[in-house]
């Protein structure tokens, strides 16, 4: 079953994007390199709660 996160900016803290992942395949926490419009550059956004 694929549950629904929310993914933060590293640098700003601000939670830009929303995704889904499988919780069985990866129950790590995800971080994925994403542009912020709030930096106006691309960082790494890290799976916030």
């Amino acid at each position: 079953m694929r549950t629904r996160v929310t993914l933060a900016c590293t640098e700003c803290k601000n939670r830009n994007y929303n995704t889904t992942k499988d919780k069985k395949t990866h129950p790590e926490r995800m971080e994925i390199k994403k542009y912020c419009k709030f930096c106006k550059t691309h960082t790494v956004h890290k799976e916030t709660k």
